[in-house]
Protein backbone atom coordinates (compact mmCIF):
# COMPACT_ATOMS: atom_id res chain seq x y z
CA UNK A 1 0.00 0.00 0.00
CA UNK A 2 1.77 3.42 -0.78
CA UNK A 3 1.34 6.21 1.50
CA UNK A 4 -0.81 9.34 1.00
CA UNK A 5 1.38 12.27 0.42
CA UNK A 6 0.61 14.97 3.87
CA UNK A 7 -2.42 17.12 2.19
CA UNK A 8 -1.81 20.93 1.81
CA UNK A 9 -2.09 23.36 4.58
CA UNK A 10 -4.48 25.98 3.61
CA UNK A 11 -2.64 28.44 6.59
CA UNK A 12 1.13 27.76 6.07
CA UNK A 13 3.33 24.56 6.18
CA UNK A 14 3.60 23.18 9.82
CA UNK A 15 5.52 24.36 12.91
CA UNK A 16 8.69 22.68 13.76
CA UNK A 17 8.83 21.06 16.65
CA UNK A 18 5.17 21.64 17.50
CA UNK A 19 3.30 18.94 18.72
CA UNK A 20 -1.02 18.24 19.43
CA UNK A 21 -1.54 16.02 22.28
CA UNK A 22 -4.64 14.64 22.01
CA UNK A 23 -6.64 12.79 25.35
CA UNK A 24 -9.67 11.50 23.16
CA UNK A 25 -13.09 10.83 24.98
CA UNK A 26 -16.53 10.59 23.62
CA UNK A 27 -17.92 13.71 25.86
CA UNK A 28 -14.80 15.61 26.42
CA UNK A 29 -11.69 15.11 23.93
CA UNK A 30 -8.67 17.30 25.54
CA UNK A 31 -6.07 18.96 23.15
CA UNK A 32 -2.89 20.96 23.58
CA UNK A 33 -0.32 22.86 21.05
CA UNK A 34 2.99 22.66 22.96
CA UNK A 35 6.57 24.02 21.62
CA UNK A 36 10.03 23.45 23.48
CA UNK A 37 12.41 26.03 23.35
CA UNK A 38 15.56 26.53 25.30
CA UNK A 39 14.71 23.49 27.28
CA UNK A 40 11.25 24.49 28.67
CA UNK A 41 7.73 23.78 26.94
CA UNK A 42 5.96 26.01 25.69
CA UNK A 43 2.07 26.67 26.13
CA UNK A 44 0.74 27.35 22.60
CA UNK A 45 -2.93 27.23 22.83
CA UNK A 46 -4.92 24.12 24.66
CA UNK A 47 -8.72 23.06 24.92
CA UNK A 48 -11.63 20.58 25.09
CA UNK A 49 -13.82 19.24 22.58
CA UNK A 50 -17.18 18.71 24.52
CA UNK A 51 -19.98 16.90 23.42
CA UNK A 52 -23.46 16.10 25.12
CA UNK A 53 -24.05 12.20 26.37
CA UNK A 54 -27.57 13.06 25.05
CA UNK A 55 -26.65 13.64 21.25
CA UNK A 56 -26.26 10.51 19.18
CA UNK A 57 -22.99 8.88 18.62
CA UNK A 58 -22.30 10.26 14.87
CA UNK A 59 -23.36 13.64 15.88
CA UNK A 60 -20.50 13.64 18.35
CA UNK A 61 -18.13 11.77 16.32
CA UNK A 62 -18.67 14.57 13.94
CA UNK A 63 -18.37 16.97 16.67
CA UNK A 64 -15.10 16.06 17.42
CA UNK A 65 -13.68 15.39 14.27
CA UNK A 66 -13.97 18.98 13.45
CA UNK A 67 -13.03 20.44 16.49
CA UNK A 68 -10.10 18.78 15.83
CA UNK A 69 -9.31 19.59 12.19
CA UNK A 70 -9.99 23.02 13.36
CA UNK A 71 -6.88 23.30 15.91
CA UNK A 72 -4.88 21.70 13.19
CA UNK A 73 -6.00 24.07 10.62
CA UNK A 74 -5.07 27.01 13.16
CA UNK A 75 -1.82 25.81 14.86
CA UNK A 76 -0.23 23.60 12.38
CA UNK A 77 1.48 21.49 14.52
CA UNK A 78 4.51 19.30 12.78
CA UNK A 79 3.87 16.13 15.17
CA UNK A 80 0.91 14.99 16.95
CA UNK A 81 0.44 12.17 20.06
CA UNK A 82 -2.66 10.12 21.39
CA UNK A 83 -3.09 8.33 24.28
CA UNK A 84 -3.30 4.30 23.77
CA UNK A 85 -6.78 2.76 25.30
CA UNK A 86 -5.38 0.49 28.12
CA UNK A 87 -8.24 -0.53 30.04
CA UNK A 88 -11.60 1.08 31.01
CA UNK A 89 -14.74 0.51 33.55
CA UNK A 90 -16.60 -1.39 31.22
CA UNK A 91 -16.74 -3.17 27.32
CA UNK A 92 -19.71 0.28 26.42
CA UNK A 93 -17.15 3.23 27.70
CA UNK A 94 -14.54 1.41 25.89
CA UNK A 95 -16.14 0.99 22.87
CA UNK A 96 -17.56 4.69 22.97
CA UNK A 97 -13.30 5.63 23.71
CA UNK A 98 -12.03 3.58 20.90
CA UNK A 99 -14.57 5.84 18.40
CA UNK A 100 -13.40 8.87 19.72
CA UNK A 101 -9.94 8.03 19.34
CA UNK A 102 -10.58 6.69 15.75
CA UNK A 103 -11.78 9.65 14.98
CA UNK A 104 -9.26 11.42 16.29
CA UNK A 105 -6.64 9.46 14.43
CA UNK A 106 -8.51 10.12 11.04
CA UNK A 107 -7.99 13.94 12.04
CA UNK A 108 -4.44 12.93 12.45
CA UNK A 109 -3.82 11.26 9.31
CA UNK A 110 -5.61 13.27 7.09
CA UNK A 111 -3.38 16.16 8.36
CA UNK A 112 -0.47 13.87 7.27
CA UNK A 113 0.35 14.05 11.33
CA UNK A 114 2.87 11.14 12.25
CA UNK A 115 1.19 10.04 15.59
CA UNK A 116 3.02 9.01 18.06
CA UNK A 117 0.87 6.79 20.41
CA UNK A 118 1.29 6.32 24.42
CA UNK A 119 -0.28 4.14 26.92
CA UNK A 120 -1.47 6.51 30.13
CA UNK A 121 1.05 4.43 32.30
CA UNK A 122 3.97 6.20 30.35
CA UNK A 123 2.59 9.27 30.11
CA UNK A 124 1.78 9.68 33.77
CA UNK A 125 5.35 8.24 34.73
CA UNK A 126 7.38 10.78 32.06
CA UNK A 127 5.09 13.47 33.77
CA UNK A 128 4.74 12.66 37.12
CA UNK A 129 7.03 10.52 37.30
CA UNK A 130 5.55 7.23 38.45
CA UNK A 131 2.69 5.46 36.78
CA UNK A 132 -0.02 5.57 39.31
CA UNK A 133 -0.87 9.42 39.22
CA UNK A 134 -4.33 10.47 39.66
CA UNK A 135 -5.54 13.47 37.05
CA UNK A 136 -5.13 16.37 40.11
CA UNK A 137 -1.37 15.19 40.57
CA UNK A 138 -1.09 15.45 36.64
CA UNK A 139 -3.15 18.69 36.82
CA UNK A 140 -0.87 20.20 39.43
CA UNK A 141 2.62 18.60 37.83
CA UNK A 142 1.79 20.66 34.35
CA UNK A 143 0.64 23.75 35.92
CA UNK A 144 4.36 23.44 37.39
CA UNK A 145 5.80 22.45 34.06
CA UNK A 146 4.08 25.02 32.70
CA UNK A 147 4.66 28.40 35.06
CA UNK A 148 0.32 29.05 35.19
CA UNK A 149 -0.89 30.45 37.75
CA UNK A 150 -3.55 27.68 37.60
CA UNK A 151 -4.12 24.43 36.68
CA UNK A 152 -6.02 23.64 33.19
CA UNK A 153 -9.23 21.43 32.82
CA UNK A 154 -8.16 17.58 33.67
CA UNK A 155 -8.88 16.97 29.95
CA UNK A 156 -6.43 19.49 28.44
CA UNK A 157 -4.28 18.85 31.42
CA UNK A 158 -3.81 14.92 30.01
CA UNK A 159 -3.32 16.41 26.53
CA UNK A 160 -0.33 18.52 27.93
CA UNK A 161 1.18 15.44 29.62
CA UNK A 162 1.05 12.82 25.96
CA UNK A 163 2.14 16.22 24.42
CA UNK A 164 5.19 16.54 26.62
CA UNK A 165 5.88 12.99 26.76
CA UNK A 166 6.30 13.09 22.55
CA UNK A 167 8.70 15.77 23.03
CA UNK A 168 10.67 13.77 25.92
CA UNK A 169 10.24 10.59 23.76
CA UNK A 170 10.99 12.29 20.79
CA UNK A 171 14.38 13.85 21.91
CA UNK A 172 15.73 10.66 23.39
CA UNK A 173 15.30 8.54 20.29
CA UNK A 174 16.70 11.21 18.40
CA UNK A 175 19.55 11.06 21.35
CA UNK A 176 20.11 7.60 20.78
CA UNK A 177 19.86 7.34 17.07
CA UNK A 178 22.98 9.93 17.12
CA UNK A 179 26.39 7.96 16.00
CA UNK A 180 29.02 7.92 19.18
CA UNK A 181 31.20 10.79 19.10
CA UNK A 182 28.73 13.00 16.67
CA UNK A 183 27.77 16.45 18.45
CA UNK A 184 24.60 16.77 20.38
Amino acid sequence: MTALPPPPHPEGPPVPGRVLGVDPGSTATGWAVLERQRGRYLLVAHGVIRTSSDDPIPQRLCRIHAGLQAVLSEHRPALAAIEIIFQHRSSESALRLGQARGVALLALGQAGLDVGEYNPMTVKKSVAGHGGAGKPEVQRVVQRLLGLPQPLAADAADAVAIAITHLAVGAFAAHAARPPGAPA
